[in-house]
């Protein structure tokens, strides 16, 4: 059994996505944001306090986007991992390293200095600086999704996942109507899928039963 530890709409939501996506069996535990502060239990989970935390047996990640790699190599089956043999083998390595790395990144800083920080601490001018670097690295997307109805090796892959998280968080940061037509369209398509639906209806319902505020509190990782 996976168990995963989760926030609702945290970046944890990259590896719930692909739960659903491969049909892998999975325990999800939801905590309140952020759990470092409001679940101090869970620092002995993860010393970090983060999240996303999966555990499968003795292996225990904190990297969503690496997660998502492990789970489309787990279940080969799915046809959402990308095999050395492949051409497009490169090119979903560098989506899945851009879809944190490049996307999210820019994105913790607005979120942190927009939400997060105390009124005397709250910076304008990095906001409006990485909220630019954000819009200027989805160029990217943009220019794949143009010429493509996905982001490499002609199908729905983990890259996907991991690069449609970054598209949610912009959306909870008013970024949205700023996508450019393509980029616009392939989220979309992205929403469409049933498994998207069935995660964002699952990490819900275990709000719920477990007693977690169901409102979306991204993960900023200070």
């Amino acid at each position: 059994m996976i168990h995963l530890y989760h926030c609702v709409s945290a970046r944890s939501l990259r590896p719930l996505w692909m739960l659903e996506e491969t049909g892998l069996p999975y325990q999800l535990h939801m905590l309140p944001f952020p759990p470092r502060a409001l679940a101090r239990e869970f620092l002995q989970q993860n010393p970090l306090g983060t999240v996303p935390l999966l555990v499968h047996g003795g292996v225990r990640m904190t990297e969503s986007a690496a997660m998502c790699q492990y789970l489309a190599a787990l279940h080969p089956e799915a046809g959402l991992d990308v095999p050395p043999g492949e051409a497009a083998f490169g090119a979903y390595l560098n989506w899945l390293h851009m879809s944190d790395a490049t996307l999210t990144f820019p994105q913790t800083l607005v979120l942190r200095y927009t939400h997060f920080e105390p009124a005397e601490r709250q910076q304008p001018q990095v906001v409006e600086d990485y909220r630019r670097w954000f819009l200027a690295r989805l160029r990217a997307v943009e220019a794949q999704a143009a010429q493509a109805e996905y982001l490499c090796a002609g199908r729905f892959t983990a890259a996907d996942a991991a690069v449609g998280y970054a598209l949610l968080l912009a959306r909870h940061l008013g970024l949205e109507p700023q996508f450019g037509p393509a980029t616009a369209a392939y989220w979309q398509r992205l929403q469409q899928r049933p498994a998207y639906q069935r995660a964002m209806a699952a990490q819900h319902a275990a709000a719920l039963a477990q007693g977690v505020p169901t409102t979306p509190a991204p993960d900023t990782r200070p």
